[in-house]
């Protein structure tokens, strides 16, 4: 059995091999070989990944490519970095990949010949950027996992090459995410003009000596740009609902679950391994600028989620606006506000790839995700809709779900930094859950008069979709209710298993130590840190679940029993419909948004750091 050391690049090695095998096996071996195949090779990486959360303990396990150790300090070698938060990421990915790939199983009628393997194996191609981008520790190999991963999620969101709107989706994502990845080569760029250095600890400790000026704060500005738009964070955002809504749904179960959050990790690690020293960038002006870009987001998310007809595009804003949440937390700038971001994205990514599993039940079933359209139809799927309801439920932040119990600790951090924060995270929460909640009780309880059309807005309405497998009045296989059944369950696990609230707590206190991850990474002595914060339970945390619970199931309750009257219209026309048509599809505006996003970043950082 490998060391602690050697798992590190085994948890990349085995996706990234296992691809190939699978795409060179899959067009001879058939169906059910190549599944198994699959299933084998992602639960080896869960296990592998597994083991190393385990002995990684309290502290960080670091391995030197090659055996290019570092010699005082310095070192041109390759570094693989896993505390306990980034190889607990690289393991939500596995574990998720792990979940789609059994959700899969029947999902495709894709025959077994020349292209048998080229799904799975394109779904392991992507977890080993995904986990390679979780653990590395050298900018510039972020940069790589973080281009791996891109190019296979545009493959994989224009796999139904035969429908045009699949393809219209991927190139909007993969220009707006290429031209992002760009200006983060730039602040590579400039931060090695600088320092000389690529590693992230080097970096650290490099930009120290530095005196702070407009190319630190430029290079800052261009490296995040990258993390940001893959996070979709406002105004970047605008390529993901276009994406999730026409991806094939196992997809959608990771760009949603794992991938966008992967854009706030990486906004998070960068910082603190590299711009949070005398060199970098003072933290009054961090926070100040990912408060705001995280409450923008999360409101904007939240109301063009309330908006959607298609149920996809809904769970797709549903994601951006809980992003804005997890943005505050990293923007507390604290242990406790990163434990409660860590508990929040695992309980979220179980809630999030089950919902958008149990909508791939719905296009299975009907060739159709269009809340109004199916109104009624799926009152004989009464288990499919209890779980839908889980689902809405766990994004409403309900006790004791581990969505819960992380917006609990991240309203308990926000309340030191800003009085209304929490106020921000209840409305948030009810707003995406009751969206949520009213599918189910429109399609699957056809509770409430069909709903009526409004005229002159723009719809997309999920009606006309291609299924996804062929012969939709099939039985619905069961892996598709076992998994989504099972990543609920989990989510529910984390709010309930007082050892995972401890060791996300103890990997915030790790995190945010940029002098403990430089020893560690050069091999000097590792100083003690802080104590981590509490992750328990609190009688507030439980006051506010329960109350953005209650507001989600009466804003649900409403809105499929009102067709809203003239002050609904009025607010419609002058604050909703304006928002909605900001997300127009045009590719041309998307980038016009992410040109304007970088200026506001930086003239925003330049005069809080240089003022």
């Amino acid at each position: 059995m490998p060391d602690t050391e050697g798992l590190l690049p085994l948890a990349v090695a085995i996706p990234l091999l296992g691809a190939v095998a699978l795409a060179v096996a899959g067009r001879w071996l058939p169906r059910l070989a190549t599944d198994g195949l699959a299933t084998a090779l992602a639960a080896a990486d869960v296990g592998c990944l597994a083991l190393l959360w385990a002995r990684t303990g309290d502290g960080r396990a670091v391995s030197w490519l090659g055996g290019w150790t570092p010699s005082r300090g310095e070192s041109v070698g390759v570094v693989l970095v896993a505390d306990r938060l980034g190889s607990g990421l690289a393991l939500l990915v596995a574990a998720l990949v792990l979940a789609v790939v059994i959700y899969s199983w029947r999902y495709f009628d894709e025959p077994s010949g020349d292209q048998g393997g080229t799904f799975p194996a394109l779904l392991l191609l992507f977890e080993a950027g995904m986990c390679g981008f979780a653990l590395t520790g050298d900018l510039f190999d972020a940069f790589v996992f973080f281009e791996l991963m891109g190019v296979v999620a545009y493959a994989l969101t224009g796999y139904r090459i035969e429908d045009p709107r699949p393809l219209h989706g991927a190139l909007a994502f993969g220009i707006v995410n290429s031209l992002a990845a760009y200006c983060s080569l730039l602040g590579i760029g400039l931060l090695y003009a600088r320092t000389g250095e690529l590693g992230l600890a080097q970096l650290g400790r490099s930009l120290g000596g530095h005196h702070r000026d407009a190319l630190v704060i430029c290079a800052f500005v261009l490296v995040l740009t990258g993390p940001l738009v893959k996070a979709a964070a406002a105004p970047f955002h605008f390529w993901l609902p276009d994406a999730h809504a026409v991806a094939p749904t196992p997809v959608c179960m990771l760009l949603s679950g794992v991938m966008v959050e992967l854009g706030v990790y990486g906004t998070a690690r960068i910082y603190w391994t590299v711009f949070a020293g005398p060199g970098g960038i003072p933290q009054p002006a961090v926070q100040a600028t990912l408060l705001t870009v995280g409450v923008v987001t999360s409101l904007i998310g939240a109301v063009m989620c309330w908006q959607q007809r298609n149920i996809k595009r809904l769970l797709a804003f549903s994601t951006i606006s809980h992003v804005g949440l997890f943005l505050i937390g990293v923007a507390l700038l604290s242990p406790g506000g990163l434990a409660g971001t860590a508990l929040y994205v695992v309980g979220h990514a179980g809630a999030k790839a089950a919902l958008f599993g149990l909508a791939g039940v719905l296009l299975d079933r009907y060739g159709s995700v269009d809340e109004h359209g199916l109104h009624g139809q799926a009152r004989d799927l009464p288990v499919f809709g209890t779980l839908f309801a889980f689902g809405g439920l766990a994004l409403a932040g309900l006790p004791p779900f581990g969505t819960g119990l992380g917006k609990a600790i991240a309203e308990d951090a926000s309340a030191l930094r800003l009085w209304w924060l929490p106020g921000v995270f209840v409305l948030v929460s009810a707003a995406t859950g009751g969206a949520v909640l009213r599918v189910a009780l429109r399609v699957f309880a056809g509770a409430g008069p069909h709903p009526s059309e409004r005229p002159g807005e723009p719809e997309t309405t999920g009606e006309g979709e291609e299924p996804e497998i062929q012969g939709p009045s099939r039985k619905i296989p069961l892996p598709m209710l076992v998994v989504p059944g099972a990543l609920l369950l989990g989510s529910l696990l984390v709010g309930l298993l007082p050892a995972v609230g401890r060791s996300l707590a103890e990997a915030a206190r790790l995190f945010t130590s940029q002098t403990g991850y430089a020893a560690a990474a050069l091999g000097f002595a590792v100083p003690s840190a802080a104590s981590p914060s509490s992750t328990r339970w609190t009688g507030t945390g439980v006051l506010l679940g329960l109350v953005s619970s209650a507001l989600a199931l009466a804003a649900a309750a409403v809105a499929v029993r009102s067709s809203g009257g003239r002050r609904t219209a009025r607010l419609n026309r002058c604050l909703v419909l304006p928002l909605r048509r900001l997300h127009s599809g045009l590719l041309g505006d998307y980038v016009s948004w992410l040109a304007v996003g970088i200026a506001v970043l930086l003239v925003a950082l330049t005069v809080q750091t240089l003022e």
